[in-house]
């Protein structure tokens, strides 16, 4: 039995469509990420699951259990949820213990219940040490797993978390996505994950939705959706990518912006076509299929981020950070493609690529 089924759920606000027809089942144990851009409806459709918000038209399923519907409305402390919301919203009077049992004292939970349930979720989220202490004396990756910590003592069979790293600084968020990644494997959860940071997609999803306009654009593991996008929002959303108009001719692809040069092309698209390039697929050899000069190159330690003059283009290239020592700004060089993505030159690029922020 899937833990969340998503049927033809649709949310207006006025004359405004936010979430356009979300169909899904997201399985027992699995991590789900909604992805997008700002706007997108990711944190509106998260709120529909948690009961914070009622769909325009639809039903949601929360473990076989009908929760919304036409006539079906069941409120939020009665789905068998925990959420961690974006900012942490612990309560500053009460020390890490007391904020984490919480949920527990609402319930009228006996005492000896309480004290095992919270000093096992602590020590899950590796703060036992800190339970005497108040909020102030924590740091914010702290008080984030003080958060994450009240969600989990409830043992909610669904989790819920609303963007729930982006106060944190780049470090600590790195740390933090590897974190709650094991602690779901350790409890086997299901948990819904809402995020504009691709990184923390990939980082931690078993499947991605990635959303634009209230519509899923595409749904997949990781691996597929960035390897096999959908389309080019998608290919644009996810990860760094170049695009070049090109037109296929005799089993080859001429690029007219990198003054008509050529890639073989053996695929099934013909006519005019956008081409998608990965600056990581790109590479510098002698025997590289594009000709241009290098005009900037950026070192950043781990690789060199370079930017290649090819025709009237700039082709970017993540090369090696060894590359910087050998490299010239100035210099004439080759560019060999690893791989690259092909789509139909439909005339929408530009509109798919509009991103609100």
């Amino acid at each position: 039995m899937d833990m969340v089924t998503v049927r033809e759920i649709t949310k207006n606000f006025g004359e405004q469509v936010v979430i356009r027809r979300f169909d899904a089942a997201f399985q027992k144990g699995e991590f789900i990420t909604l992805l997008g851009p700002s706007g997108c409806g990711k944190s509106t459709m998260l709120r529909i699951i948690a009961g914070f918000e009622k769909p325009t038209s639809g039903e949601l399923y929360i473990n076989g259990t009908l929760m919304t519907g036409a006539k079906t409305f069941v409120p939020p402390e009665r789905r068998g949820i925990g959420m961690v919301f974006q900012s942490y919203a612990v309560w500053p009077h009460m020390t890490v213990y007391d904020n984490v049992a919480y949920p527990l004292t609402l319930r009228r939970t006996d005492r000896e219940t309480v004290r095992k349930s919270v000093e096992r979720v602590l020590e899950i989220v590796h703060l036992s040490q800190y339970a005497k202490r108040y909020p102030n004396q924590l740091s914010g990756g702290q008080q984030q797993r003080v958060a994450l910590a009240r969600a989990l003592v409830a043992e909610p069979n669904l989790l819920l978390l609303d963007e729930p790293l982006s106060n944190l600084d780049a470090k600590l968020r790195e740390t933090m996505r590897f974190e709650i990644k094991e602690i779901q494997k350790k409890l086997g959860i299901t948990v819904v994950y809402v995020t504009h940071d691709q990184s923390e997609a990939m980082a931690m999803s078993d499947r991605i939705f990635v959303m634009n306009g209230g519509v899923v654009q595409q749904c997949g593991s990781p691996e597929e959706i960035y390897d096999t996008p959908a389309n080019q929002f998608v290919a644009d959303f996810l990860g760094k990518v170049d695009f070049f108009k090109g037109e296929v001719k005799e089993g080859r692809i001429f690029l007219p912006s990198l003054g008509n040069q050529s890639i073989p092309y053996s695929g099934p698209r013909t006519g005019r076509v956008d081409v998608a390039i990965r600056p990581e697929n790109l590479f510098f050899s002698d025997e590289g299929l594009l000709e241009g000069t290098l005009e900037t190159q950026y070192y950043l330690g781990d690789v060199d981020d370079c930017r290649v003059r090819v025709g009237d283009g700039l082709v970017r290239v993540i090369a090696n950070g060894y590359a910087y020592k050998t490299l010239q700004t100035g210099q004439p060089v080759r560019i060999g493609i690893r791989d690259f993505m092909v789509f139909p030159d439909d005339g929408s690029l530009e509109e798919m690529l509009r991103i609100q922020t």
